[in-house]
């Protein structure tokens, strides 16, 4: 009879057991949102899958190699260079991805002066300025190994750009452009380009190289109409 605990004194043990476990597990906690913050700092996924019947993805963390991200520049380059030379019959999308507005596609990923040229075509004039009297349709293919490097976040993209309008298909052309990647350490990336641009890359350098293979002509397709 000595050893019998007395309920008040287990309820009191394992109330002290339960508040102990409580500050363990509230300590971990924080250490990991002290850990998470910033939140703007980038963080950057691949994820990769296989058509098949029996799809399986995996999603794992970006081990920051040069080949990495070389890799996610490429895929940069092709996104930017949509952005910037497809053009849909949709108006109301093209003026939401053509905007000034620095959550736009093309104006964030393109600092102030490569910006400025852009605004200064004929179709980006065209489009935001008043209603074209014709639709158009120009979608962008890319060559097989069409992009190359040129030196340190210089890249020379090749691609193929054929329209339809109201009349039919206008003759395809074939783009050379040479473009600057560039990025600072300390950039913030804003939430809302968390997915878009998560290591907050901008375009430095916009050039067109040559069309259809003539280093003479270098009439941005965004000038052809």
């Amino acid at each position: 009879m000595q050893n019998r605990v007395e309920p008040p004194i287990l309820l009191s043990r394992l109330m002290t057991f339960v508040f102990a476990t409580a500050i363990v597990v509230l300590a971990v906690m924080g250490i990991t949102l002290y850990k998470m913050f910033p939140l703007n700092r980038p963080q950057v996924f691949f994820l990769r899958a296989r058509p098949s019947h029996t799809l399986e993805v995996t999603v794992r963390d970006m081990v920051p190699t040069d080949e990495n991200l070389d890799f996610y520049k490429r895929a940069f380059i092709r996104e930017y260079i949509k952005a910037r030379n497809e053009i849909t019959p949709n108006i109301s999308d093209m003026r939401k991805k053509w905007t000034n507005d620095p959550s736009a596609a093309v104006r964030a990923w393109s600092n102030d002066a490569v910006f400025g040229d852009f605004a200064q075509t004929r179709m980006w004039t065209a489009l935001m300025n008043e209603i074209p009297g014709f639709e158009l349709k120009c979608p962008v293919e890319f060559v097989q190994g069409g992009i190359t490097p040129r030196g340190a976040n210089m890249y020379a993209v090749s691609f193929r750009q054929f329209c339809e309008n109201s009349d039919g298909q206008v003759a395809a052309k074939d783009y050379t452009i040479v473009l600057r990647l560039e990025s600072d350490a300390e950039t913030q990336v804003k939430w809302i380009d968390r997915l878009s641009n998560p290591l907050g890359i901008k375009v430095t350098q916009y050039t067109v190289e040559s069309v259809d293979g003539d280093k003479t002509d270098k009439t941005d397709p965004l000038n052809r109409f």
